[in-house]
């Protein structure tokens, strides 16, 4: 059975030792595509690295992390955008708002995020959401920014089905990870409502690795525990799980023919 990673950091420092063993595991395992969010500057050298390493395998997008966004945000986005005339690369992103560390530059991660939906919009490619403690705010951004020509991934989703029905009725979809495994998530109940046809899986490694590994690293080869638990609560088999996030995953990615 296969599954796809939406959203690992596998160029992290975390994995510095050892990311060729973990990405071949990962493979090994069934985790058919792996795709890399970015950070920052510094980390599309290593990012990229992996994508030669690994073709077909490691999928890399290109953003700046909010986490990442100060005062001279702006000079770091002019420097990054010329990496588009350099290389491919499948997403745009990680982006968005922060709110649980600092809000100290929540204007300048806002403005920051209207450049990455401009280049969503331009080069047509999905728009990665990093959305922590800030989903009211992130969607107030998208929302009249939004059209046909936008579509993405709220990665890490953990707000209400009310939220996740604006999200959906956008174009985007809901990134599920480790967090569904988590006893008093609330993500369990909000996907039994709503069913898998508008979900994608993902790990965030490393970071929020599923129970039973809460607290370790993560890692991509941990996706199918993520998967089980989607087929409880949503009432399906974790086959059908595998066919529908893949399919979702292919669609917003830009990998599935247009014929299907």
């Amino acid at each position: 059975m296969k599954f796809i990673e939406t959203h690992a950091h596998i160029y992290s420092k975390k994995f510095s030792e050892d990311a060729e063993d973990v990405i071949q595991r990962a493979y090994d395992s069934g985790i058919d595509k792996i795709f890399m969010p970015n950070i920052d500057m510094d980390s599309i050298e290593s990012m990229l690295a992996l994508e030669k390493k690994f073709p077909g395998v490691c999928y890399p997008m290109l953003g700046l992390h909010p986490c990442d966004v100060d005062k001279d945000f702006e000079k770091a986005l002019s420097e990054m955008e010329k990496w588009w005339d350099k290389h491919d690369f499948y997403g745009v992103g990680e982006t968005g708002i922060d709110l649980h560390w600092d809000k100290t530059h929540l204007e300048e991660q806002k403005a920051s995020l209207k450049v990455h939906v401009k280049w969503a919009k331009e080069k047509q490619l999905p728009l990665i959401l990093h959305c922590r403690e800030s989903l009211d705010e992130t969607l107030e951004l998208i929302a009249p920014l939004s059209d046909k020509s936008l579509t993405g991934i709220f990665h890490c989703f953990s707000g209400t089905v009310e939220q996740a029905r604006k999200i959906i009725d956008m174009g985007f979809y809901l990134g599920i990870g480790g967090t569904l495994t988590y006893k008093n998530s609330g993500v369990g109940a909000v996907i039994k409502e709503l069913g898998p046809d508008h979900l994608v899986l993902e790990t965030d490694s490393p970071y929020l690795a599923p129970v039973p590994f809460r607290g370790k690293r993560n890692s991509p080869e941990y996706i199918p525990y993520i998967a089980e638990k989607m087929a409880e609560f949503t009432g399906t088999s974790i086959s059908e799980v595998s066919e529908i996030t893949n399919r979702n995953a292919l669609k917003v990615f830009k990998l599935l023919p247009d014929e299907l």
